[in-house]
């Protein structure tokens, strides 16, 4: 009987037969594999398994560091583990939640801590998580029947996660441990704390942040950046969710089976209106000055539907809104930028004929009678039809698109002229106390059910212009989001368990033979967290109908 197996590894593009069983990591060191940074984790037949994983049979491999968003997710809830370990180590009572991402990490708080988070209490954890990491302890994954894994937890005094495993419904459970501190996450981590000697945590807002390496050069950490305002949304929502008690995905599960979720789902619409109209009167209280209702927000973030219930509440005020459509002042094709592999560049700023939107917006703010042009993305040219915008008493001209908030965009016109407003989804609700779920996960599906129902688009097409997305997201949309007015999140409570039903059939499409396989696994396995809810409950004027279809208004 043959006791190897063939591995092909993508990385050097070579076949090697292997004892059955060998790991990973053994397979690595054997290849003298060499990434451009330290190896975290591997993609075997395209998904993302420890470096502790053993072969039994053939398989595709491909090692990764902390470059590509797999890799980085693998360290950053290594670290977490890590540090929620040092925080038992050093105050027993008490316990590490990571809230959620801002300001280019994670904040977090201690439970059952009375003390202040400051600077001696920030070095000491620092100082307990070098001394874990130098030892290079292993952390060892365990599966147990989940009763058992519940109960383990449950005398740990780790209620969040109790929770989260008895509304799964699984026969086993898989968890992790660092001598006699065990934790439970979502997904793998890197065989020993050994690998994770890049972090730092600063005090920020009567908690800390949590920094890991850089994507792009993880051989250092991410810079903190100073985002007040998105922080500030976050904590309002956090606050509101415990408010409902409904921190967690497991506290929202043990409501799904009932009549409960429809009313939570009545209370969510209804804070989101009242939001809106709260924007709405900001708008009216600074008239006349403020002419220019300025949007952005990334991808998916609902920025189409937002702007039109902003419209509608608007007109309650006594105020008449006219859309401007900055697509329309796209450059002709040929006179259009391009990027770094000479493709054109559609999102970059100086796609947008900038003399000449700023000409007609000072123009349409001195009262003027302006002729607006159409672009035709067929014939990639400009065109005029005699439409004509001019602004009366009590007018104001909504414009919605990535550049809005880009001080470079109109800088002819005078800043009070303009109510700058960021729309985002940003996740309000975590699996549990150390597993954060990322905003990027909410619009990413948002958009694949979307492209799916009206672009004829499959999960595979998305997914894989997905990075391009982020990356025009990162570069022209989070650098400039600070310097909105007010900030609206869109993301809904409840949206994950309707988004399931929508989404997993979809993505049960992509071939488990192709790149995007990778990640629509791993969205796969997230939803299996949310108990699943019917969405006739959600009203015509949802954010949410923008994805899912049956909107009352017209897109």
């Amino acid at each position: 009987m043959d006791n190897t197996v063939t591995i092909f590894c993508k990385n050097n593009n070579q076949f090697k037969d292997y004892p059955m069983g060998t790991t990973l990591l053994d397979i690595y060191k054997d290849l003298k594999i060499k990434l451009n940074y330290d190896v975290i984790a591997a993609r075997v037949n395209y998904k993302v398994e420890s470096l502790n994983f053993r072969v039994y049979k053939p398989k595709n491999i491909e090692f990764i560091d902390c470059s590509c968003s797999s890799g980085l997710r693998v360290y950053q809830r290594s670290i977490s583990m890590v540090m929620s370990k040092a925080v038992a180590d050093l105050l027993p009572d008490a316990s590490l939640r990571i809230e959620h991402p801002v300001s280019g990490g994670y904040f977090c708080t201690i439970n059952n801590y009375d003390g202040a988070v400051d600077n001696t209490l920030i070095n000491n954890i620092k100082q307990q998580m070098r001394d874990i990491i130098a030892q290079d302890k292993p952390i060892i994954s365990e599966e147990k029947q989940t009763p058992t894994v519940i109960e383990m937890f449950r005398l740990k005094g780790m209620m969040d996660k109790v929770i989260l495993l008895e509304t799964l419904g699984v026969p086993y459970s898989r968890f992790f441990r660092i001598d006699d501190f065990i934790d439970y996450y979502n997904s793998i981590l890197v065989p020993s704390t050994g690998y994770l000697s890049l972090f730092d945590i600063i005090p920020y807002n009567n908690g800390m942040v949590l920094l890991i390496p850089d994507k792009d050069n993880p051989s250092q950490i991410t810079k903190f950046i100073d985002q007040q305002k998105m922080f500030d949304i976050f904590n309002d929502f956090t606050k509101w969710n415990k408010t409902l008690g409904l921190s967690n995905v497991g506290d929202f599960n043990k409501i799904a089976t009932d009549s409960t979720v429809y009313n939570m789902i009545k209370v969510s619409e209804a804070m989101q209106e009242k939001q809106i109209a709260r924007i709405a009167d900001m708008i009216k209280e600074r008239q006349p000055d403020s002419r220019f209702i300025m949007i952005s927000g990334p991808s998916s973030s609902g920025k189409t539907t937002f702007s039109k219930r902003l419209s509608i509440q608007l007109v309650v005020n006594g105020l008449r809104p006219f859309v401007l459509s900055l697509d329309n002042y796209f450059v002709n094709r040929e006179e259009t930028p391009l990027d770094e592999n000479g493709q054109w560049d559609f999102e970059a700023l100086n796609a947008l004929d900038l003399d000449l939107l700023n000409n007609q917006l000072q123009r349409i703010l001195n009262g003027e009678k302006v002729e607006i042009p159409t672009f035709n993305f067929e014939t990639g040219k400009r065109e005029w039809h005699g439409d004509t915008i001019q602004l009366q008493d009590g007018d104001v001209l909504i414009m919605e698109g990535i550049h809005a908030l880009n001080p470079d965009m109109c800088p002819s016109i005078p800043q009070k002229a303009m109510f700058k407003i960021y729309v985002s989804a940003l996740t309000s609700i975590s699996l549990d106390d150390h597993n954060y779920i990322a905003t990027t996960d909410t619009r990413l599906l948002r958009r694949i059910v979307r492209d799916y129902k009206f672009r004829n688009y499959s999960a595979r097409d998305t997914i894989s212009r997905w990075p391009s997305v982020r990356k025009g997201e990162e570069k022209w949309i989070f650098p400039y989001q600070e310097n909105a007015d007010v900030m609206f999140n869109s993301a809904m409570l409840f949206e994950f368990a309707v988004l399931r039903r929508h989404a997993e059939p979809i993505l049960a499409e992509v071939p488990q033979y192709c790149e995007e396989y990778s990640e629509a696994h791993r969205l796969l396995k997230f939803l299996k967290y949310f108990t699943t809810i019917q969405d006739c409950e959600i009203p015509p004027t949802s954010l949410l109908r923008e994805f899912l279809g049956g909107s009352s208004f017209h897109y």
